[in-house]
């Protein structure tokens, strides 16, 4: 009897051995897939800067249907992201119930039809006990919320900070990444705990973006006292963090304001333009039903997404500080560049700009005298000359001019 006992101890023992091997491996396995996600800043559009807590399952859908007919999704607009206020409730098993009046044919469904146009799917959740507005969030309930999403098919969760109890915010948020490595789908992580705990020092292999500052608001420069910013604030923010940025890892300098009417159209091409030179996710966050043709020429401009999507994943520098005039560099694949004038002025910048003058920068091994490079209008599309004349242009307040540099072919 003893030795029967004995031999099955030795059975469950090394079954044990055996399983925590085995989900190791699976672990690991899991880990390289979540790694490889957003190779590139993700992008797409979210709900919250236009509509808030007005969401639906109809609204998700014509969203979709925007993308893929205006262009979007040619454009390389991929995510669908429900933002906050879907979800009412938990049933007695700890389940997230979602709105049965705004997504009456649940979530699963709304995915289904989302991925049946060749997008993706994002939801909205919080790693405190309720999330911004009060709804509930996934303190908790991690492990069991990110099976829940992997079942309905989600490709993106936006994680806030709301409600937070006191909470680290390094501990919480890689407790919900370890969730989503093992809830059987691969999804993109965004943090979003707005900059307060210098998530970029902490977050590479927990999520895929994060948050580096408060909300973002529809104006080139502002702070409140609540906490928004405009685009400004945020362009200086993220100014000191490219080292942190990459493949998979990217510093989320918040979503879009395009098209939401509270900036000029200048301001809006410098808002873009640097959302592309910062390789800053592009989320936008207007009504895509409904935009005039000059917000869709901007969201839709391929040679400045290009700059955004570059798969060499630099983020840019500031080369140059002028006061009221910068100038940003960032490397691209191929040993190309991406210029950008920023005029942060109330006037216009006379630019007359002789590119022999520069040599390497030491941040990104930037030496515009390496080669002789011809110079490109990522706005006007059109080209402009080779870096042997100076560029001369006006740039408009608030406005940029936006260049990419191609060595020139022998």
């Amino acid at each position: 009897m003893k030795k029967l006992i004995f031999s099955l101890f030795l059975c469950v023992s090394a079954s044990a051995v055996n399983a925590q091997v085995y989900f190791g491996e699976k672990k690991e396995i899991a880990d390289s897939v979540f790694l490889s996600l957003a190779p590139t800043p993700p992008m797409g559009w979210n709900s919250w800067n236009k509509f808030g807590c007005d969401v639906s399952e109809q609204l998700i859908r014509e969203m979709a249907d925007a993308m893929v007919a205006n262009g979007m999704k040619d454009a390389g607009y991929e995510y669908v992201v429900i933002d906050d206020c879907w979800q009412v409730g938990r049933d007695d098993e700890g389940y997230i119930i979602v709105d049965p009046v705004r997504f009456p044919n649940g979530m699963k469904n709304l995915a289904d039809y989302v991925h049946s146009k060749g997008l993706k799917l994002g939801v909205y959740s919080c790693a405190g006990s309720e999330t911004c507005q009060g709804r509930p969030g996934s303190r908790g309930y991690q492990f069991q919320d990110a099976r829940t999403y992997a079942q309905w098919g989600v490709d993106y969760l936006k994680y806030d900070w709301c409600s937070n109890e006191g909470q680290n915010a390094e501990a919480a948020y890689k407790t919900m990444s370890d969730a989503l490595k093992q809830c059987g789908r691969p999804i993109v992580f965004s943090i979003c705990e707005w900059g307060e705990n210098e998530p970029w020092k902490w977050a590479q292999g927990i999520g895929h973006l994060w948050r580096v500052t408060p909300d973002i608001r529809d104006c080139y420069e502002c702070v409140f006292d609540w906490g928004g910013v405009g685009v400004l604030e945020i362009i200086d923010k993220m100014a000191d963090l490219y080292p942190y940025a990459g493949p998979g890892h990217w510093n989320d300098a918040e979503m879009l304001e395009v098209g939401n009417g509270g900036m000029s159209h200048d301001e809006y091409v410098t808002h873009f333009s640097m959302w592309s030179m910062l390789a800053a996710p592009l989320m936008t966050g207007n009504d895509l039903r409904d935009m005039t043709q000059e917000t869709l020429d901007i969201l839709t401009n391929k040679e400045v997404i290009a700059v955004n999507q570059d798969k060499l994943g630099k983020q840019a520098i500031r080369f140059m500080d002028m006061g009221d005039h910068e100038i940003w560099a960032k490397p691209l694949a191929d040993g190309e560049i991406a210029i950008c004038f920023l005029n942060r002025a109330d006037t216009p910048w006379k630019l007359n700009y002789e590119w022999t003058r520069q040599t390497m920068y030491f941040a990104h091994d930037i030496n515009l005298r390496k080669h002789i490079y011809d110079v490109r209008d990522l706005w006007q599309h059109k080209n402009l000359g080779t870096t042997e004349s100076n560029l001369v242009s006006e740039i408009p307040p608030h406005g940029v001019l936006m260049v990419r540099l191609s060595p020139k072919k022998k």
